[in-house]
């Protein structure tokens, strides 16, 4: 043991290792709960007109999405999209009891971060006032951003509730 890590704030190594114990734990219950909130209240968004309205171009503008505007409406897609991340919600919030379900809800918010994080290449989001790339617009792109890090904190959920799956094995 290095003399820094066991002067560190004046505690013991032993003192040190259970506060790293007691801020992982929560930690990890802060990423499931704000991920959790985020989805749930965005997919709840999605059923009113303004939302539906507001994500049409995002939608369109991407090849892994545009396609639901030729089997349902604008609003119909919406709804489909929210009901996905309402569920996703449920799933991580139930992973804190099942951890199944709960790696169910962190692969879905992983795939659901990373797809709308390919908005930012599919969307017009660069500021072509500021030259373009890699200046970011404030909406779609650096509001898009976010999700790169909503898409690891999935990833570290899933991970979480692996080994949670592992150790009950």
């Amino acid at each position: 043991m290095s003399t820094s890590n066991a002067v560190l704030a004046g505690q013991s190594a032993e003192d040190l290792a259970a506060l790293s114990t007691k801020l992982t734990g929560a930690g990890r219950h802060a990423v499931r709960f704000s991920i959790a909130g985020v989805l749930g209240w965005i997919g709840a968004m999605k059923f009113t007109a303004y939302e539906a309205g507001a994500i049409e171009g995002l939608v369109a503008s991407s090849p892994f999405t545009s396609w639901l505007y030729s089997v349902t409406s604008v609003q119909g897609a919406s709804n489909l999209i929210g009901s996905i991340e309402i569920l996703t919600a449920l799933a991580l919030v139930a992973g804190l009891k099942f951890a199944r379900i709960g790696l169910l809800g962190a692969v879905a918010a992983a795939f659901t971060f990373l797809l709308t994080f390919s908005f930012l290449f599919t969307a017009p989001g660069w500021e072509q006032s500021l030259g373009g790339f890699p200046a970011l617009s404030v909406v779609p792109g650096q509001f898009l951003l976010k999700d790169a890090v909503l898409f690891a904190g999935a990833l570290f959920l899933a991970g979480h509730e692996l080994r949670r799956i592992a150790d009950d094995a």
